[in-house]
């Protein structure tokens, strides 16, 4: 069952054990994918370890935290029409990646495969499941799936020209919402994004992270997003009703601070997606809304 057709590439940071654990299940694939580990300036010896025990694996090790953007560069690494990310906490199912090369194969128009996330140990669905399932996103009849508007990078494949046409994941977003810059500009481009219920990521959710940095970056990026490619009316109501709903303390002040810090950068690069793509999102506003996944907590 080897399939060399689609490449994975999984990023890190300070979890040396996550990241061998991760390793272990993806070097066991049947597909036997060429495996790329980005280390974002880890301190913990990961890079070593990764290298003495798995020496089929790529190593790349950056002298900085890059966050997305390490992606962007496994992803130069790698030679396969179609790449797959994992972080350190996920893993790909055994046959997903020959299934999601074979529909990439058929639709040579779909530039994004997302995947059902499990959540382990439960071994039932993540919540975001049900809203990509039910994606209100209309899509053209031949999409094999419902159609979507963003994507989660960790249980993702995509088409590698498509991704690095539209330059990849954005390095001043950094980590956090990132996905949503990127399948704007893709869908802006021409291209589709689709969900896929055979195709399955398992997700252990790591306790090694920083929630109170993580929704400070989350809403300094769904902030920038917003002003960058939203028209001003769906820029506003949004950023109202952020304004309204995220937890009133230290960090959402922060995260409006940082947001504030980019307007000379906002400025220069904003550029409103055409009418036809925003007319076709526009459904998101409400289950984004509704949505109890992507709530700014922590």
């Amino acid at each position: 069952m080897v399939d060399e057709r689609t490449g994975v590439v999984v990023i890190t940071w300070q979890r040396r054990e996550e990241a061998l654990a991760a390793l272990s299940r993806l070097v066991e694939l049947p597909e036997r994918p060429p495996v790329v580990l980005v280390d974002n300036g880890s301190t913990d010896g990961t890079a070593e370890a990764v290298r003495s025990r798995f020496p089929s694996v790529r190593v790349i090790a950056l002298s900085e935290n890059l966050g997305a953007v390490g992606r962007n560069i496994g992803v130069r690494e790698l030679d396969t029409p179609y790449v797959a990310f994992c972080d350190d906490d996920t893993w790909w199912e055994p046959g997903s990646l020959t299934r999601a090369a074979d529909v990439l194969d058929a639709y040579p128009k779909i530039a994004v495969l997302c995947a059902r996330i499990v959540v382990e140990p439960s071994g039932v669905d993540d919540p975001i499941v049900t809203e990509l399932r039910e994606s209100p996103v209309p899509g053209p009849d031949w999409l094999p799936g419902p159609a979507i508007g963003s994507f989660l990078a960790g249980a993702s494949v995509v088409r590698r020209d498509a991704f690095l046409a539209h330059g990849g994941f954005s390095r001043r977003l950094w980590l956090g919402g990132e996905e949503e810059l990127l399948a704007t500009d893709l869908l802006s481009g021409g291209w589709e994004l689709c969900y896929r219920e055979d195709l399955v990521v398992h997700h252990r959710a790591s306790k090694l992270r920083d929630a109170r940095l993580r929704r400070r970056v989350g809403i300094r990026n769904t902030l920038w997003f917003t002003w960058l490619r939203r028209p001003l009316p769906a820029a506003l109501r949004r950023t109202m009703f952020l304004a309204r709903t995220v937890p009133r303390d230290r960090t959402s002040a922060l995260a409006a601070w940082d947001a504030a810090r980019g307007l000379p950068w906002l400025v220069t690069q904003r550029r409103p997606r055409p009418a036809a793509v925003e007319a076709r999102l526009a459904p998101l506003d409400a289950a984004q809304r509704r949505s109890a996944a992507r709530r700014y907590v922590g």
